[in-house]
Protein backbone atom coordinates (compact mmCIF):
# COMPACT_ATOMS: atom_id res chain seq x y z
CA UNK A 1 0.00 0.00 0.00
CA UNK A 2 1.10 3.68 -0.77
CA UNK A 3 0.44 6.76 0.96
CA UNK A 4 -0.42 8.32 -1.84
CA UNK A 5 -2.82 5.70 -3.55
CA UNK A 6 -4.86 5.85 0.23
CA UNK A 7 -5.13 9.53 -0.23
CA UNK A 8 -6.13 9.27 -3.65
CA UNK A 9 -8.93 6.69 -2.73
CA UNK A 10 -9.97 8.67 0.61
CA UNK A 11 -10.62 12.19 -1.78
CA UNK A 12 -12.92 9.98 -3.98
CA UNK A 13 -14.80 9.09 -1.23
CA UNK A 14 -14.99 12.37 0.42
CA UNK A 15 -15.74 14.05 -2.74
CA UNK A 16 -18.52 11.47 -3.20
CA UNK A 17 -19.86 12.24 0.45
CA UNK A 18 -19.73 15.80 -0.52
CA UNK A 19 -22.16 15.31 -3.84
CA UNK A 20 -25.75 16.38 -2.06
CA UNK A 21 -24.42 20.05 -1.49
CA UNK A 22 -23.55 20.08 -5.38
CA UNK A 23 -27.43 18.60 -6.57
CA UNK A 24 -28.76 21.11 -4.04
CA UNK A 25 -26.88 24.33 -5.94
CA UNK A 26 -28.21 22.75 -9.10
CA UNK A 27 -32.06 21.98 -7.64
CA UNK A 28 -33.09 25.36 -9.92
CA UNK A 29 -33.05 22.97 -12.90
CA UNK A 30 -35.40 19.43 -12.86
CA UNK A 31 -33.76 16.19 -12.08
CA UNK A 32 -34.03 14.98 -15.75
CA UNK A 33 -32.40 17.96 -17.10
CA UNK A 34 -29.38 17.52 -14.03
CA UNK A 35 -29.06 14.16 -15.00
CA UNK A 36 -28.73 15.35 -19.12
CA UNK A 37 -26.05 17.74 -18.40
CA UNK A 38 -24.05 15.28 -16.27
CA UNK A 39 -23.84 12.89 -19.36
CA UNK A 40 -23.07 15.20 -21.51
CA UNK A 41 -20.59 17.20 -19.55
CA UNK A 42 -19.28 14.38 -18.39
CA UNK A 43 -18.43 12.76 -21.66
CA UNK A 44 -17.28 15.96 -22.92
CA UNK A 45 -14.66 15.93 -19.95
CA UNK A 46 -13.66 12.31 -20.40
CA UNK A 47 -13.14 12.80 -24.12
CA UNK A 48 -10.99 16.46 -23.32
CA UNK A 49 -8.54 13.84 -20.64
CA UNK A 50 -8.78 11.19 -23.49
CA UNK A 51 -6.95 13.54 -25.88
CA UNK A 52 -4.83 14.93 -23.47
CA UNK A 53 -3.31 11.62 -22.72
CA UNK A 54 -3.73 10.07 -25.97
CA UNK A 55 -5.47 7.48 -24.48
CA UNK A 56 -8.01 6.30 -27.53
CA UNK A 57 -6.35 3.01 -28.83
CA UNK A 58 -8.92 0.75 -27.28
CA UNK A 59 -11.36 2.66 -28.93
CA UNK A 60 -11.79 0.93 -32.29
CA UNK A 61 -11.85 -2.89 -30.59
CA UNK A 62 -14.30 -1.57 -28.29
CA UNK A 63 -16.76 -0.22 -30.74
CA UNK A 64 -16.49 -3.45 -32.85
CA UNK A 65 -16.44 -5.66 -30.03
CA UNK A 66 -20.89 -6.49 -29.80
CA UNK A 67 -20.53 -8.37 -27.01
CA UNK A 68 -18.19 -5.32 -24.73
CA UNK A 69 -20.99 -3.28 -26.56
CA UNK A 70 -23.77 -5.10 -25.02
CA UNK A 71 -22.53 -4.76 -21.31
CA UNK A 72 -22.01 -1.18 -21.93
CA UNK A 73 -25.08 -0.50 -23.15
CA UNK A 74 -26.52 -2.55 -20.16
CA UNK A 75 -24.53 -0.55 -17.42
CA UNK A 76 -25.20 2.71 -19.23
CA UNK A 77 -28.87 2.06 -18.25
CA UNK A 78 -28.47 0.90 -15.15
CA UNK A 79 -25.85 4.56 -14.69
CA UNK A 80 -28.47 6.03 -15.71
CA UNK A 81 -31.51 4.94 -13.48
CA UNK A 82 -29.07 4.89 -10.84
CA UNK A 83 -28.25 8.88 -11.25
CA UNK A 84 -31.61 10.17 -11.78
CA UNK A 85 -33.00 8.36 -8.96
CA UNK A 86 -29.87 9.70 -6.56
CA UNK A 87 -30.57 13.51 -8.06
CA UNK A 88 -34.22 13.08 -7.27
CA UNK A 89 -33.86 12.41 -3.98
CA UNK A 90 -31.75 14.96 -3.37
CA UNK A 91 -33.55 17.38 -4.54
CA UNK A 92 -37.05 15.91 -2.41
CA UNK A 93 -35.24 16.43 0.60
CA UNK A 94 -34.29 12.49 0.90
CA UNK A 95 -30.70 12.27 1.38
CA UNK A 96 -30.70 10.07 4.50
CA UNK A 97 -32.67 7.57 2.67
CA UNK A 98 -30.17 7.56 -0.07
CA UNK A 99 -27.57 7.32 2.15
CA UNK A 100 -28.78 4.18 3.54
CA UNK A 101 -28.67 3.14 -0.28
CA UNK A 102 -25.05 3.00 -0.26
CA UNK A 103 -24.69 1.71 3.12
CA UNK A 104 -27.19 -1.21 2.26
CA UNK A 105 -25.30 -1.60 -1.45
CA UNK A 106 -22.24 -3.95 -0.03
CA UNK A 107 -25.06 -6.36 1.30
CA UNK A 108 -27.28 -6.23 -1.97
CA UNK A 109 -24.17 -6.83 -3.88
CA UNK A 110 -23.23 -10.08 -2.22
CA UNK A 111 -26.55 -11.26 -2.47
CA UNK A 112 -27.19 -10.30 -6.31
CA UNK A 113 -23.64 -12.24 -6.50
CA UNK A 114 -25.29 -15.27 -4.83
CA UNK A 115 -28.81 -15.33 -6.78
CA UNK A 116 -26.95 -14.23 -10.59
CA UNK A 117 -23.82 -15.31 -10.32
CA UNK A 118 -24.25 -18.63 -7.93
CA UNK A 119 -21.46 -17.33 -5.07
CA UNK A 120 -21.18 -18.86 -2.38
CA UNK A 121 -21.19 -16.70 0.90
CA UNK A 122 -18.74 -17.71 3.72
CA UNK A 123 -20.93 -18.69 7.10
CA UNK A 124 -19.48 -14.93 8.40
CA UNK A 125 -21.04 -13.22 5.42
CA UNK A 126 -24.66 -14.58 6.49
CA UNK A 127 -25.32 -12.52 9.70
CA UNK A 128 -24.41 -9.62 8.92
CA UNK A 129 -26.94 -9.49 5.82
CA UNK A 130 -29.74 -11.16 8.07
CA UNK A 131 -29.13 -8.24 10.22
CA UNK A 132 -29.28 -5.88 7.58
CA UNK A 133 -32.09 -6.99 6.24
CA UNK A 134 -33.92 -7.13 9.38
CA UNK A 135 -32.94 -3.49 9.51
CA UNK A 136 -34.55 -2.67 5.86
CA UNK A 137 -37.87 -4.81 7.28
CA UNK A 138 -38.35 -2.49 10.44
CA UNK A 139 -37.37 0.82 8.51
CA UNK A 140 -40.48 -0.15 6.30
CA UNK A 141 -42.67 -0.91 8.96
CA UNK A 142 -41.88 2.66 10.63
CA UNK A 143 -42.10 4.63 7.05
CA UNK A 144 -44.96 2.44 6.57
CA UNK A 145 -43.75 1.89 3.06
CA UNK A 146 -40.79 0.46 1.65
CA UNK A 147 -37.64 2.43 1.45
CA UNK A 148 -37.25 2.52 -2.43
CA UNK A 149 -35.22 4.88 -3.42
CA UNK A 150 -32.69 3.40 -0.78
CA UNK A 151 -33.18 -0.53 -2.72
CA UNK A 152 -33.30 1.64 -5.91
CA UNK A 153 -30.28 2.94 -5.63
CA UNK A 154 -28.73 -0.28 -3.88
CA UNK A 155 -30.68 -2.38 -6.66
CA UNK A 156 -29.11 -0.07 -10.02
CA UNK A 157 -25.54 0.13 -7.96
CA UNK A 158 -24.92 -3.23 -7.23
CA UNK A 159 -26.25 -4.74 -10.70
CA UNK A 160 -24.12 -2.09 -12.05
CA UNK A 161 -21.40 -3.21 -10.57
CA UNK A 162 -21.96 -6.80 -11.61
CA UNK A 163 -21.77 -5.74 -14.99
CA UNK A 164 -18.45 -4.01 -14.21
CA UNK A 165 -17.01 -7.42 -13.39
CA UNK A 166 -17.65 -8.39 -16.90
CA UNK A 167 -16.79 -5.70 -18.61
CA UNK A 168 -13.45 -5.55 -20.29
CA UNK A 169 -12.25 -1.89 -20.09
CA UNK A 170 -11.15 -0.07 -17.65
CA UNK A 171 -13.20 1.91 -15.55
CA UNK A 172 -12.72 5.92 -17.01
CA UNK A 173 -12.91 4.12 -20.56
CA UNK A 174 -16.10 2.43 -19.67
CA UNK A 175 -17.89 5.60 -18.06
CA UNK A 176 -16.92 6.93 -21.58
CA UNK A 177 -18.71 3.94 -23.58
CA UNK A 178 -21.53 4.60 -21.05
CA UNK A 179 -21.98 8.30 -21.50
CA UNK A 180 -21.37 7.87 -24.75
CA UNK A 181 -24.72 5.48 -24.85
CA UNK A 182 -26.83 8.69 -22.93
CA UNK A 183 -25.15 11.16 -25.10
CA UNK A 184 -27.90 11.99 -28.14
CA UNK A 185 -31.02 11.23 -25.93
CA UNK A 186 -29.44 13.83 -22.93
CA UNK A 187 -28.77 16.12 -25.94
CA UNK A 188 -32.87 15.79 -27.98
CA UNK A 189 -34.00 16.09 -24.44
CA UNK A 190 -32.54 19.52 -23.97
CA UNK A 191 -33.36 20.59 -27.14
CA UNK A 192 -36.97 19.64 -26.31
CA UNK A 193 -36.97 22.04 -23.20
CA UNK A 194 -35.52 24.52 -24.92
CA UNK A 195 -38.24 24.14 -27.31
CA UNK A 196 -41.06 24.29 -24.25
CA UNK A 197 -39.24 27.38 -22.61
CA UNK A 198 -38.49 25.30 -19.84
CA UNK A 199 -34.54 24.60 -19.66
CA UNK A 200 -32.62 26.15 -17.02
CA UNK A 201 -29.58 25.97 -19.08
CA UNK A 202 -28.35 29.95 -20.06
CA UNK A 203 -31.86 31.11 -19.11
CA UNK A 204 -31.87 31.08 -15.36
CA UNK A 205 -28.17 32.38 -14.34
CA UNK A 206 -24.90 32.10 -15.56
CA UNK A 207 -24.19 31.05 -12.08
CA UNK A 208 -26.62 28.08 -12.53
CA UNK A 209 -25.10 27.60 -16.06
CA UNK A 210 -21.90 27.17 -14.89
CA UNK A 211 -22.49 24.54 -11.85
CA UNK A 212 -24.20 22.40 -14.57
CA UNK A 213 -21.37 22.74 -17.18
CA UNK A 214 -19.04 21.66 -14.07
CA UNK A 215 -21.36 18.43 -13.97
CA UNK A 216 -18.89 16.77 -15.90
CA UNK A 217 -15.39 17.20 -13.81
CA UNK A 218 -17.21 16.56 -10.71
CA UNK A 219 -18.82 13.33 -11.91
CA UNK A 220 -15.22 12.20 -13.61
CA UNK A 221 -12.56 13.57 -10.88
CA UNK A 222 -13.47 11.56 -7.81
CA UNK A 223 -13.37 8.43 -10.47
CA UNK A 224 -9.92 9.07 -11.61
CA UNK A 225 -8.75 9.94 -8.27
CA UNK A 226 -10.26 6.10 -7.27
CA UNK A 227 -8.76 4.36 -10.27
CA UNK A 228 -5.55 6.18 -8.99
CA UNK A 229 -5.68 4.87 -5.51
CA UNK A 230 -7.48 1.48 -6.19
CA UNK A 231 -4.63 -0.65 -7.29
CA UNK A 232 -2.33 0.65 -4.51
CA UNK A 233 -4.65 0.05 -1.42
CA UNK A 234 -5.53 -3.04 0.13
CA UNK A 235 -9.03 -4.44 -0.07
CA UNK A 236 -9.97 -4.26 3.38
CA UNK A 237 -9.15 -0.77 3.59
CA UNK A 238 -11.11 -0.04 1.01
CA UNK A 239 -14.28 -1.81 2.01
CA UNK A 240 -14.23 0.29 5.22
CA UNK A 241 -13.43 3.85 3.25
CA UNK A 242 -16.39 2.96 0.72
CA UNK A 243 -18.16 4.24 4.09
CA UNK A 244 -17.10 7.18 3.96
CA UNK A 245 -19.24 8.95 1.63
CA UNK A 246 -22.99 7.38 2.55
CA UNK A 247 -22.05 8.77 6.35
CA UNK A 248 -20.68 12.72 5.09
CA UNK A 249 -24.43 11.81 3.12
CA UNK A 250 -26.08 11.01 6.49
CA UNK A 251 -24.52 13.90 8.21
CA UNK A 252 -25.16 16.15 5.89
CA UNK A 253 -28.84 15.19 5.46
CA UNK A 254 -29.09 15.30 9.32
CA UNK A 255 -26.75 18.30 10.51
CA UNK A 256 -27.27 20.42 7.47
CA UNK A 257 -30.17 19.99 5.13
CA UNK A 258 -32.43 18.98 8.60
CA UNK A 259 -34.24 16.26 7.33
CA UNK A 260 -36.38 14.32 9.99
CA UNK A 261 -34.45 11.56 11.30
CA UNK A 262 -36.54 9.82 14.10
CA UNK A 263 -35.46 7.26 16.56
CA UNK A 264 -37.21 4.79 15.02
CA UNK A 265 -35.17 5.66 12.00
CA UNK A 266 -32.26 5.74 14.03
CA UNK A 267 -32.92 2.12 15.07
CA UNK A 268 -33.44 0.65 11.60
CA UNK A 269 -29.86 2.84 10.23
CA UNK A 270 -28.34 1.16 13.45
CA UNK A 271 -28.91 -2.41 12.72
CA UNK A 272 -27.65 -1.80 9.41
CA UNK A 273 -24.54 -0.13 10.54
CA UNK A 274 -23.67 -2.96 13.10
CA UNK A 275 -24.39 -5.28 10.33
CA UNK A 276 -21.67 -3.15 7.90
CA UNK A 277 -19.54 -3.03 11.08
CA UNK A 278 -19.46 -7.32 11.31
CA UNK A 279 -19.40 -7.46 7.56
CA UNK A 280 -15.98 -5.48 7.06
CA UNK A 281 -14.50 -7.14 10.19
CA UNK A 282 -15.25 -10.46 8.31
CA UNK A 283 -13.60 -9.77 5.50
CA UNK A 284 -10.75 -8.07 7.18
CA UNK A 285 -9.97 -11.25 8.88
CA UNK A 286 -10.48 -13.02 5.82
CA UNK A 287 -8.44 -10.97 4.09
CA UNK A 288 -5.30 -11.27 6.55
CA UNK A 289 -6.37 -15.29 6.99
CA UNK A 290 -5.86 -15.68 2.83
CA UNK A 291 -3.56 -12.44 1.76
CA UNK A 292 -0.45 -14.87 1.19
CA UNK A 293 -2.29 -16.21 -1.32
CA UNK A 294 -3.63 -13.70 -2.66
CA UNK A 295 -2.16 -11.61 -5.76
CA UNK A 296 -3.07 -8.03 -6.85
CA UNK A 297 -6.52 -8.81 -8.37
CA UNK A 298 -7.74 -9.16 -4.77
CA UNK A 299 -6.76 -6.13 -3.97
CA UNK A 300 -9.14 -4.45 -6.80
CA UNK A 301 -12.56 -4.14 -6.46
CA UNK A 302 -15.51 -3.16 -8.77
CA UNK A 303 -14.57 0.52 -9.18
CA UNK A 304 -17.91 2.47 -8.58
CA UNK A 305 -19.11 5.69 -10.71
Amino acid sequence: MTKHGAISAAAAYLLWGFFPIYFKLVQAASPLEILAHRVIWSLLFLALVLAITRDWRWLPDALRNRHALTIYLGAALLLGANWFTYIWAVNHDAIIESSLGYFINPLVSVLLGVTLLRERLRPGQWIPVGIAAMGVIYLTYRYGRLPWIALALALTFGLYGLLKKISPLKSNHGLTLETGFLFIPAILYLLALNSQGNLAFAHRGWTLSLLLALSGAITSIPLILFTAGAQAVPLYLLGMLQYTAPTLQFLLGVLVYHEPFTLDKLLGFALVWIALLLYTLEGYLNWQRNKPRQGLEATIPVLPE
